[in-house]
């Protein structure tokens, strides 16, 4: 009697454990206050709190490019292109992750950073590509760190595009920065009330959270 008690206690405590993790591994259900989104993922909190610190950029823009690229979609691609309306095809790039990171551009992350190792649908690393490509849009093209709406011209268009102005030509590309920094804005504001509540206890702050 006592064995099968133990049994389906295990089992229990299996099932409870599997629910937990199916719910924590996709993207957050409620992604316009950054608050919820650490709330649900709390491991997101910590990486992306450390490339903020890593690389001297804003983790709130960071956190409003992503959302925008990929709404916080692992896995995510752009939509595939069809021939005759019907057959399927190539897709429109090579973007992929939670960051929508092209293969060429991801490469040169790489080989800046020699971090040879990071995949574009791990979460910490995709935040670090983006803290890495803001600085670097920082410094090439001379933008503000908190200038959000040109950041994300740059993220979009590359440096260089962004120097040659090809954004100009695009007023829909213009209407999505001011949604980014419209969102970068209310990521601020929501984590400057809730940031205390993601302080690590005891245990966290041995560990070096």
């Amino acid at each position: 009697m006592q064995l099968k008690f133990q049994i389906r206690r295990i089992t229990g405590a299996a099932v409870i454990a599997l629910v937990i993790t199916g719910c924590a591994s996709g993207p957050p259900t409620r992604t316009e206050n950054l608050c919820t989104v650490f709330e649900q993922k709390r491991a997101w909190h910590t990486v992306a709190t450390r490339a903020e610190k890593k690389w001297g950029t804003s983790m709130p823009i960071a956190m409003a490019i992503m959302n925008q690229e990929s709404a916080f979609k692992s896995k995510a691609r752009p939509p595939r292109r069809y021939l005759l309306g019907f057959i399927p095809w190539r897709r429109a790039s090579s973007a992929y992750g939670y960051a929508q990171v092209v293969d060429g551009t991801w490469e040169q992350y790489i080989k800046a950073t020699g971090d040879y190792w990071r995949k574009r649908s791990d979460f910490a690393d995709a935040t670090d590509f983006v803290h890495w490509y803001m600085g670097e849009a920082s410094r090439r093209n001379n933008i503000a760190k908190s200038d959000a709406f040109n950041l994300y011209l740059n993220y979009h268009e590359g440096p260089a595009g962004f120097r040659r102005g090809t954004y100009k030509k695009k007023k829909w590309l213009t209407g999505v920065a001011l949604k980014v920094q419209r969102r970068s804005e209310d990521y601020r504001a929501q984590y400057a009330g809730c940031k205390d509540s993601f302080k690590p206890g005891f245990w966290g702050r041995l560990i070096g959270r």
